[in-house]
């Protein structure tokens, strides 16, 4: 039987899609959402493996919350506040091991919280200032890493 011969039909992520495993030496099935999943890692390994957020925040007290594009996928925080703030908040998401969060600020923010299970989060970022978080699966904590 040939591809043509199939019947049409509309793909979800529960589709089924043949591939060869070269790991075991044969013909494997998976579905697309399983695909998506692979290909999302790979491809945030290309690049640097961040995907960027930007995030605007226009008063005091903002708080915004880091959203990777995918699972597991590792985030760049382009922080551009409105102007120099006395407070705010970035809530980190649900992660994955080895997950990283890379945070930016183009403005200070006097008492910054970190949202989240986090171990050396930074209470303050200065205007140019950064850091960068990373996942540990095994303690399920984030740990500041630069």
């Amino acid at each position: 039987m040939t591809i043509r011969q199939f019947s049409q039909g509309t793909p979800t992520s529960a589709s089924q899609v043949p591939f060869y495993d070269p790991e075991n030496g044969c013909d494997r099935r998976a579905s697309l959402a399983e695909f998506a999943t692979a290909l999302s890692s790979l491809l945030a390994g290309a690049g640097g493996g961040f995907v960027t957020q930007y995030a605007a925040p226009n008063a005091s007290g903002f708080s915004v919350t880091v959203v990777p594009p995918a699972e597991g996928a590792s985030v760049f925080l382009l922080l551009s506040p409105g102007g120099a703030y006395a407070a705010g908040t970035i809530v980190l998401p649900s992660a994955t091991d080895g997950q990283e969060v890379l945070v930016h600020s183009r403005q200070a923010v006097t008492t910054l919280t970190v949202s989240g299970t986090a171990s050396g989060a930074p209470t303050t970022i200065a205007a140019g200032g950064f850091f960068r978080m990373r996942f540990d699966g095994v303690l399920g904590l984030w740990c500041r890493v630069g």
